[in-house]
Formats: C-alpha cells, sequence, structure tokens
C-alpha cells in the first residue's frame, strides 16, 4: 500500500527531488485555509528554529518512468502545500523589490526560490496544479504572472475577493510589517527564506488509486462538512453517466455554473433558493401525477431546510435538462451581483437595489430576465421595475413593512400573478407597482421613520440614502464612487463611511459642549441622545477616523496630503456644513426636515 514515506526540508522537495509535480484531484474540496491558518503557519516558522516540521503529505502515482517529470496525485496536505507556494510566491515578489541592492551570491538564493515553484515539464511548468474548484487553479496561476514567475495567466471576475489571493496578499503584507519592524529588508527578506527552506515535510506515496480513495474517505470524515450545493454537485456527478454524460463535463458545467455566481456559499445557496422560488410552477410540473393533490410536490417554497431535497430531485429526474436551465439562470443572475464579467445593461439599477439589500427583488427579476422575449417586456421596462424596487426596499428596510418573513412569498405571488393572468409588456409593470405599494408603508410612516433616530434603526438604509442624494448632484466629470470597498482585516469594508457631525461619544469635547450646550455638559448629553443620530447630523466622508471628535470647524476644513478630506470634500451633501461656522441643534433639525423631504421626493412610490 505504502510505496514510499520520507522526510524533505522544502529546498529539498522542490528543489533537489523535483522529478514530480503535484496535482490536487477533483474529488478534494477546495482550498479552504484562512487567515488564521496563514497567521499560524508564518508564526510558527518563524519562531521556531530552522527545521520546523510542517506535517505530511500523501501523494499517488502512477508513473512507472523514474526519469521523466510524473504528476502526484495530493490525497491529503493541499491546504498546506498551496499555502506554502503562495507564501513562497510573495517571498520571491517582496525579493524582487530588493535585487538592486543583493550581491551574487543573495540574487542566487533569490532564483532558488523561483525554482522552487517552477518545473520544467510540469503543467505550465510549475511545482504545483491546484483543483478547479471556485477557481483555485486560475487564481494560483494568476498571482504566480503578478510574481513574474508565469508570463501570461487570466484574471477571473471575483479574483481580489477570492482566498487564494487573500492569501497570497496576507503574506505579502506580513513580509512588509517585518521589513519595516527590522529596518533591513535583505536580513529580513533572507530570515524568511531560510526558515521556510528548511522547514519540513513527509513526503508518503501510495501505490493505487483505490488505496488513495480509501485514504481519503478516512482522512476527510476529519474534514468540514459538505455544503448543500456541494452535496447537488456530488449527486449529479454520481448521476452523470447514467444520463450519458462524461463526469469531466458534468463537473465542468457545475463550475461554470457556480462561476456565475461567485465562490461565496451564502451566494450560491441564495440563487439556488431564488431560483426555485422563481419558476417554481415550471419546475413542478414533471412530478404531478392525475392522483397528485399537491400543487407543489416539490415544496410551496425553497428554504434551506428543503432546498437540497428539491434539487436532488429535479438531478434524478432530468441531470441534462437541469444543467441547461440552472446554467443560463446561474448566467442571468450574475447580472444581479453586478460583476466585472456581468452585461452592464442594468448595472446601474442592479447596483441600487444590491446597495439598499433589496437582494428579495431578485425573484421577480430572475423570472422576467429569462422570460423577457415571450413576456414582451422592454429592457426600459426592467429598469423602471427595478427602480421601483429599490425605492421600495428603502421604504420597507426603514419602516419594516411589510415584514421580512412575507418578503419570499410576496415576490413569488407576483410571479404567479403574471403567469396565471398571461400579463405581457407595460401591465407587468402596472401590477408589479399595484401590488407592491398596497403591501408598502404609508408616505406618514416613513416621514415619520426618516425623521427619527435612522442612525440606529438601519444603519445601512442611512447611509444608502445619504449616497444617494449626494450622488444625484454627480456628474460623469465630477463622479466619485461612494461605494468603494477595501479589503481590511479578512473584511471589505467601505472607504466613504458615515460620519457624526455632532461626535456620537458620549465623552463629549469640551469644543462641543461650549457650542452645542453654551458650556453646559448636562445639556450637550441631553442633546446628544436626543439628535446625535438625526438624518441631520449625519453625512458622508472618507476619513471618518480622522475626524473623529475634533471640533466643528477643524472636521469642516480638515486636510490630507493637501486634499480637502473633511465637509469641504466637494459632496453636494456638504454644501450646507461648508457654509457655517457653527453646528446647533437648530442646525439638526433645519437638516434633518430637508433632507427627510428630499428622500420623501426622491423614493415616492
Amino acid at each position: 500500500m505504502i510505496k514510499s514515506a520520507n522526510q524533505y526540508s522544502i529546498g529539498g522537495l522542490f528543489l533537489t527531488n523535483n522529478n514530480a509535480y503535484y496535482v490536487i484531484p477533483k474529488y478534494q474540496r477546495e482550498y479552504t485555509w484562512g487567515q488564521s491558518h496563514w497567521e499560524a503557519l508564518y508564526n510558527d516558522l518563524l519562531e521556531n528554529d530552522k527545521g520546523y516540521f510542517l506535517g505530511s503529505i500523501i501523494c499517488i502515482s502512477e508513473s512507472k518512468d523514474a526519469l521523466s517529470v510524473v504528476p502526484l496525485e495530493v490525497v491529503d496536505g493541499q491546504q498546506r502545500l498551496t499555502t506554502i507556494c503562495l507564501f513562497l510566491a510573495a517571498l520571491y515578489t517582496k525579493m524582487k523589490e530588493y535585487k538592486s541592492e543583493m550581491d551574487e551570491l543573495q540574487q542566487s538564493d533569490m532564483i532558488d526560490i523561483m525554482k522552487c515553484l517552477k518545473l520544467k515539464g510540469a503543467e505550465k511548468d510549475i511545482i504545483l496544479r491546484p483543483q478547479d474548484q471556485n477557481h483555485n487553479c486560475e487564481d494560483f496561476y494568476y498571482v504566480l504572472k503578478e510574481s513574474g514567475l508565469l508570463p501570461n495567466a487570466t484574471k477571473v471576475n471575483y479574483f481580489g475577493q477570492r482566498i487564494i489571493n487573500r492569501c497570497y496578499t496576507y503574506f505579502l503584507k506580513q513580509i512588509e510589517e517585518d521589513i519595516n519592524e527590522s529596518g533591513n529588508a535583505l536580513e529580513t527578506l533572507f530570515a524568511i527564506r531560510e526558515k521556510i527552506i528548511d522547514s519540513v515535510l513527509v513526503k508518503i506515496e501510495v501505490d493505487t488509486h483505490a488505496d488513495a480513495y480509501v485514504m481519503f474517505e478516512s482522512l476527510n470524515n476529519r474534514g468540514a462538512s459538505l455544503t448543500a450545493v456541494d452535496l447537488m454537485k456530488n449527486a449529479a456527478l454520481a448521476r452523470a453517466e447514467h444520463f450519458g454524460i462524461n463526469v469531466d463535463d458534468c463537473f465542468d458545467n457545475w463550475q461554470q455554473i457556480l462561476g456565475y455566481i461567485s465562490n461565496d456559499y451564502a451566494t450560491q445557496e441564495r440563487f439556488f433558493r431564488f431560483n426555485y422560488n422563481a419558476f417554481r410552477k415550471e419546475l413542478n410540473e414533471p412530478f404531478k401525477d392525475s392522483d397528485s393533490t399537491k400543487t407543489y410536490p416539490l415544496g410551496d417554497l425553497a428554504t434551506k431546510s428543503n432546498l437540497l431535497h428539491i434539487y436532488v430531485k429535479l438531478i434524478d429526474k432530468d441531470l441534462p435538462g437541469f444543467l441547461e436551465n440552472i446554467k443560463t439562470n446561474a448566467e442571468i443572475y450574475q447580472q444581479f451581483l453586478v460583476s466585472e464579467d456581468a452585461n452592464k445593461k442594468y448595472r446601474k439599477e442592479f447596483s441600487n437595489l444590491n446597495h439598499i439589500q433589496g437582494i428579495t427583488g431578485y425573484v421577480l427579476l430572475l423570472y422576467l430576465l429569462r422570460n423577457q422575449e415571450s413576456l414582451e417586456i422592454t429592457d426600459d421596462s426592467i429598469k423602471s421595475i427595478t427602480n421601483f424596487l429599490s425605492s421600495f426596499f428603502v421604504r420597507r428596510n426603514i419602516t419594516d413593512t411589510p415584514p421580512t418573513r412575507d418578503l419570499n412569498r410576496m415576490f413569488m405571488e407576483i410571479v404567479s400573478n403574471i403567469s396565471d393572468k398571461g400579463l405581457k409588456g407595460d401591465v407587468i409593470e402596472k401590477e408589479v407597482r399595484t401590488f407592491l405599494v398596497g403591501r408598502s408603508a404609508s408616505d406618514e410612516d416613513f416621514k415619520d421613520k426618516l425623521s427619527g433616530d435612522i442612525y440606529l434603526e438601519n444603519t445601512g438604509v442611512a447611509r444608502y440614502v445619504l449616497c444617494a442624494i449626494a450622488e444625484r448632484a454627480m456628474t460623469q466629470e465630477i463622479y466619485t464612487d461612494l461605494w468603494k470597498q477595501n479589503l481590511s482585516g479578512g473584511k471589505l469594508l467601505y472607504v466613504w463611511t458615515i460620519e457624526h457631525i455632532f461626535p456620537e461619544g458620549e465623552n463629549i469635547p469640551d469644543s462641543w459642549v461650549d457650542m452645542i450646550a453654551e458650556g453646559n455638559r448636562e445639556k450637550a448629553s441631553e442633546y446628544r441622545v436626543k439628535y446625535c443620530h438625526k438624518l441631520g447630523n449625519l453625512t458622508i466622508t472618507g476619513y471618518n477616523s480622522a475626524l473623529g471628535n475634533m471640533d466643528y470647524l477643524k472636521k469642516r476644513d480638515r486636510k490630507k496630503d493637501d486634499k480637502y478630506v473633511g465637509y469641504r470634500n466637494g459632496l453636494s451633501l456638504n454644501t450646507e456644513l461648508v457654509n457655517k461656522d457653527k453646528w446647533t441643534v437648530e442646525d439638526i433639525k433645519t437638516r434633518t426636515n430637508t433632507l427627510v423631504n428630499t428622500i420623501l421626493d426622491m423614493f415616492k412610490l
């Protein structure tokens, strides 16, 4: 069963014993290590003596040619093997930045890092071939292209958010921080090089695929639980040959589907729920018989708990039809995610719906777009309906009317009405408007909520309406992307955030006590509770942390790198603030009333 078991340093494994490259087979889960794993590996390597033990990898090889470069399938150890390679790529990238400062020997040592990852005769001449799930392989090759280790590679949509890039970026950042802390780049880089090159792995090779599968099943029982979407894929692969479909072709189809809807499981699961809810009537037709009393034999509504049951039934019934249908709908759904590759026709409208958290509306839009031709509905009508949905969700998300639990069924009911009544063309938009207006909060209730502590009620809606007001005055020449996000601590955070003009903290600075309450701290505290979170006391800035508890004039006139970052930042939302030398309770009341009336006009139904 065991062909060989040997201990190697990373340098020995990748540089000396380099007659093999490593392939992650399709039956493995995708790369899943996160920041806690990367941090542990980095710290363990640097804090321990040379020769730190990294664990083992288990591989299989059927090759009998000892002289040629052969692929080894990695049964166990893909997480650490992939992480090590990304660490090496990051180290090589940072070393290249200081190449001009290196002597000849140091440059040779740097080249050794490159040789650890390169292997002539391997696929793309690279030592590791990750598997395809969630674009692991494509992302890995693109990282190596960015490192200068590959001449070209394809950048796939969502690359920046996926885990391969995040791992690579993490190591780049850690190395840079160590360089800054030590003050000596070359000494730091080569100390890291020594630790990783001398760290130790045990490589175990087994004889056959049968042995590998037995071992894999045993080891995988200790791994993370499979998701419902994983199990759908497994069901499809298991049924492929029964329907005359090549397993690899089925797998490639599934990867294409997931490629449309992103690698985030929550997004995937939501798509499959919305897909069923949008097309429930037609999906249930094949499961009805003369004795059936159920309108929807597969289920009245797709939920997290019954999702797998529904889709396994669909797969078992007609896998080819299922794959064709789901691929078409996934490609449509991609537009809602406003991805780089999605159709730009409705990008602005779908962006707004995303930003206001109106994703339940996808059920209706998915149905309309899939059937656009037969429903005789124009692009302009799709845009108009989507804009109407954004206004509906502004009201709904601030008033909580209708309640969240009703939303899925409401949009499914609209779909049923369109289908059952045979509606076409402009009549569809009228149906959508009439239905939703009848279930929305009144103008009075909406105004009352907007006039209250909107920041505490729903921060997301508060940010959305402030951004919408600011964007309304923008032209193409002065456009600012208020929805831009940067990765920080493994999370995507908005660059432009809500700023409280009168600070929200309990410890009110003396300058603000003097300005807003004439030196009366008790009254200032009362005003803070009563007015701080009103719409009129909120704005949008790109440097919230830089403004904090500053006095009003400093917030207004704050500069950074010769650019205004305070209230003079150019947003029309701040025009009134720029023209004031102080900020009072009356100003908050007046501005709140002005903004509330603006929002009522912008988002009227």
